[in-house]
């Protein structure tokens, strides 16, 4: 099964990386799924063995977004993530920051959107400091979750 539960994640990754594996990470809301997420995925899944991506549960997305979030539950959302080919493994959270499942899955690339500065990606210090890296996908202009919704509900 793809969609992993949380107190499964460790012992997971922990023998994938003893297999040898290059675990990458990513983790978002991807409350309406766009052409740049799933681009942002495809370019994660590039630079290793394998792809776990980081869910926000439903509280958090609401405490994130706004009241009215989300659009999709999280099974709902969990379930279209894992249905990518390029997703090995979706786990999900429920903190306002991937933080603690960074530190669980121990990723060798940590990969963010290019939205976001470097400097303040969370979680990119301890990578590094583990041996990892950064990796930020350059943005596909003109997408966004927020805007979409937007124009759906003025239309």
């Amino acid at each position: 099964m793809k969609i992993i539960d949380r107190k499964d994640i460790t012992e997971i990754c922990n023998g994938l990386r003893r297999e040898g594996k290059s675990i990458v990470f990513t983790n978002g809301c991807f409350d309406v799924i766009h052409p740049g997420h799933i681009y942002c995925l495809y370019m994660a899944r590039k630079q290793g063995d394998l792809l776990v991506v980081g869910l926000n549960d439903d509280e958090s997305v609401k405490r994130l977004k706004g009241p009215e979030r989300p659009i999709f539950s999280q099974d709902e959302r969990a379930e279209l993530l894992a249905s990518f080919f390029f997703v090995d493994y979706v786990v999900m959270f429920n903190e306002d920051t991937p933080l603690n499942l960074v530190l669980q899955v121990k990723p060798k690339v940590l990969v963010k959107g290019g939205d976001y500065d470097p400097e303040t990606i969370v979680g990119k210090r301890e990578t590094e400091a583990d041996g990892g890296r950064l990796f930020v996908v350059p943005p596909l202009e003109g997408y966004s979750s927020s805007g979409l919704i937007k124009s759906v509900a003025e239309n």
